[in-house]
Parts: C-alpha cells; structure tokens; sequence
C-alpha cells in the first residue's frame, strides 16, 4: 500500500468573538503539497478569505497518512487519526505478521469514525483491526486539485 505524504500545518490568525473583539487563535489544518514551501503557500491560500486580520503559519510538519477518509455529512465536523494494523503472512517464515498504518477518518463522533473507517475498508482484500483511534485537532484537509490554464492566469498572484 502506498503511503501519501501530506503536511500538517498550524495557523495563527484573529478570530472575530461574539463581543466582536478578535483574538488570535492556532487552528491545525492539513494540506497535500509537494514540500514545505508549497505547503505554506498552499495554506495560506486556503485560509486567507476566512481571516480579516492577522495570520502566520507557525509550524509545518510532514505526516503520513495511508487513506483519508472524508465524509458527507454535515455532522461529521471532526477528524480522527487511526491507527490500523493489517493481518499478513510472511511468506518465508510461514508467520502473521502486522503491518501498522496511520488513516485519517471525518465522523462527528468516536463511534462514527468507527462506523465510517469500516465502511471505507469494504472491499479491502487483507484482514485489518484498529490499534487505536483518536481525535485529532486537524480542522479541515486540503487535497490538491489540478487547476485549468485559465485558472491559473486569472489567479492574482501572490504578495508577500
């Protein structure tokens, strides 16, 4: 199974209250780039139109992420990290062996990201069971999308 690397990216930007102060809060996002400096740009770009005041990307790391798994539905406003382990025989040996796998998975509950994990496993041809399933602080995961020319020339370019 090939194994995507995607970047987790942590963004510091004011956030309008209900008194209509703003405060700086640190949001985690997670985006598909190519390296660090595509990762920041990408970030940036993606959360620009929702922040009026400051922002400043403060941290970027890679992870892997074997599957994500997003959802449709308007409830599922969380990500859940599982860790997977598949059932495998080693062919010299004639033994199980584990082979671990980090999955990300949208529910808006543990037990939906249980339910919503297996229903992305249908079809899977190796036995699997989860090692452990946690929720993350990632608020939302940018996949890359190819644009069009025409996309790409209308695009402003960017200022820093």
């Amino acid at each position: 199974m090939e194994i995507n690397s995607w970047f987790e990216c942590k963004v510091k930007m004011d956030v309008m209250k209900d008194d209509g102060t703003t405060k700086p809060e640190t949001f985690t996002y997670l985006v598909d780039a190519l390296n660090f400096t595509e990762a920041e740009s990408r970030i940036i770009e993606e959360v620009t139109p929702y922040t009026s005041g400051n922002l400043d990307v403060t941290d970027i790391k890679r992870v892997k992420y074997a599957e994500i798994f997003a959802s449709d539905s308007d409830m599922a406003d969380k990500w859940y990290k599982v860790r997977c382990l598949f059932m495998t025989i080693d062919e010299k040996t004639q033994t199980e062996k584990e082979i671990a796998n980090n999955m990300l998975v949208q529910a808006g509950t543990f037990h939906e990201a249980v339910k919503n994990f297996d229903n992305g496993m249908k079809g899977s041809l190796m036995d699997y069971r989860i090692a452990t399933l946690q929720e993350t602080k990632i608020m939302d995961v940018f996949r890359y999308v190819a644009r069009t020319r025409k996309e790409e020339d209308a695009k402003p370019e960017y200022e820093a």
